[in-house]
């Protein structure tokens, strides 16, 4: 039986590197970028299972979720998004989703949690939270979405120097544990 898989990411470059991946891993691709293209995509491709982003151009990727989960038969979807919070997680669970990723996440990671059928109430609960430098992080990630990657912009926004700002977003993101 044939896989398909429909990724609805406005990251064209992730969205890319995820589709060259998860043909690797025997599935069959379709991209969509935002809400529309995914509505398009989902009755001209059919998919068995899809990973929505979060936050796309226009629409919420929730909105996508809720559209692929009336399809017959719904696919089994992953949420994956840089701006993970208990809300929207709880929100996704409750449209259809199968599962919640935060980014960055891995095409292992992905294709783990499009092929997990149950919960899992062993999972490993962080007994700490998020860093300090993580949150900062995933902050200043947001910001510069929502300024469509406008880096003076950002630095307004934030009230930090834009070479400041620069010097940040040259490295690695933290570690989120």
């Amino acid at each position: 039986m044939t896989r398909t898989l429909l990724i609805v990411e406005d990251d064209v470059d992730f969205a890319t590197a995820l589709s060259r991946a998860m043909k690797k891993r025997g599935f069959e691709v379709a991209l969509a970028h935002d809400a529309a293209a995914a509505q398009a995509a989902a009755e001209a491709f059919a998919p068995s299972h899809a990973v929505v982003d979060l936050k796309l151009p226009g629409e919420s990727g929730l909105k996508v979720v809720a559209m692929l989960t009336a399809r017959v038969p719904a696919p089994a979807i992953v949420v994956l998004t840089g701006y993970a919070s208990i809300a929207t997680a709880v929100e996704a669970v409750r449209l259809g989703a199968r599962h919640y990723l935060a980014k960055p996440a891995d095409a292992d990671e992905v294709l783990a949690a499009l092929l997990r059928d149950e919960p899992d109430a062993a999972l490993a609960v962080s007994p700490e939270p998020l860093t300090v430098a993580r949150m900062e992080w995933e902050h200043i990630q947001k910001v510069l979405n929502e300024h469509d990657g406008n880096i003076s912009a950002t630095a307004r926004a934030l009230k930090m120097h834009r070479r400041t700002l620069q010097r940040k977003l040259e490295k690695n993101p933290p570690k989120a544990d």
